[in-house]
């Protein structure tokens, strides 16, 4: 049904009369009189009956009129609810943060949910590599994940850079800025994050490539339980450096890992193509918060 041809039916009925109703919309009369026959054409029967310079309702017109006011309201209804989308004030957005780099988002949700407290915003805290998976899926529009090396599947934003340090209990760390590399930690413990931790599998590689199979002694979802097994000579950790600066360094301390040394990406990610209005929306928000990237243990100075 042509909502065009619903609308003039019922200005026709409204102003009593096909040349009123003309007037009303702008349009001519040959024109209202074409879109009411169309009408009754796909209804299959007359719905006015021209009374002198007046109309009559039929019943089946009178049905239209009254079922057609409904549908013309439902219709406008539709229309704002899509403009509202539109201009970003309400709606749904799906992000995955990881659960140790969450300061780096609460000042983007503070300035997101500020500009735009209408839209339904969902966290998801799961590991890096959960949360590409879930990009990959298309369950998250977007999230912050850690990046190695370029991923042509993805779309990014950088905010930090980060570079992997092993953790040890402070009692054993004499000179915190004295490399070791991966080969020294053969024969040393591991404690690790579990296996949807991009750092899990990184520290799996690097041992494989170093020429040995990491001892295992517990895995783990919580940077903080990590500290404390360091602390208490279980084994040690491999943590990025804005994890470690929240280490009590009376009890933990680290050293630069190299052979190799890898710089990572935390990035904001997302599949290319098409962003909802919500999506680009967060995306503005994460450069105005960090128009450069952070650097090792710098946290956000954004003021919102």
């Amino acid at each position: 049904m042509d909502l065009r041809a619903l609308r003039y039916f019922i200005e026709v009925v409204r102003q009593n009369g096909f040349t009123r109703a003309a007037e009303a919309l702008h349009v001519t009369q040959p024109t209202i009189s074409k879109m009411v026959k169309a009408l009754e054409d796909e209804f299959g029967g007359q719905l006015l009956l021209r009374e002198g310079r007046g109309v009559q309702l039929t019943d089946a017109g009178q049905v239209v009129y009254d079922r057609g006011l409904e549908i013309l309201e439902q219709a406008q209804l539709l229309r704002s609810q899509v403009a509202e989308v539109d201009n970003i004030t309400r709606g749904d957005l799906s992000v995955g943060i990881m659960p140790t780099a969450g300061h780096y988002m609460a000042p983007v949700i503070a300035l997101f949910q500020q500009r735009y407290p209408g839209v339904n915003l969902q966290v998801n805290e799961q590991g890096a590599r959960a949360q590409y998976q879930l990009i990959q899926e298309g369950k998250l529009d977007m999230a912050l994940g850690l990046f190695s090396e370029p991923d042509p599947a993805l779309e990014r934003y950088t905010v930090a850079r980060q570079k992997t340090r092993v953790v040890l209990p402070a009692s054993r760390v004499t000179d915190p800025e004295e490399p070791m590399h991966w080969r020294d930690l053969r024969d040393l413990p591991f404690v690790l994050y579990t296996s949807d931790f991009a750092l899990h599998e990184h520290v799996l590689q690097q041992c494989e490539a170093a020429g040995f199979t990491p001892q295992v002694k517990l895995q783990t979802r919580y940077w903080d339980f990590i500290g404390h097994l360091v602390a208490a000579n279980v084994g040690v950790g491999v943590m990025f450096e804005h994890v470690i600066a929240r280490y009590d360094p009376q009890r933990v301390a680290s050293r630069p890992l190299v052979g190799p040394e890898i710089t990572w990406d935390v990035a904001l990610m997302w599949r290319p193509g098409y962003l909802s209005r919500a999506a680009q929306a967060w995306l503005d928000c994460v450069r105005e918060v960090y128009p450069q990237p952070l650097v090792g243990a710098a946290v956000p100075e954004f003021q919102n």
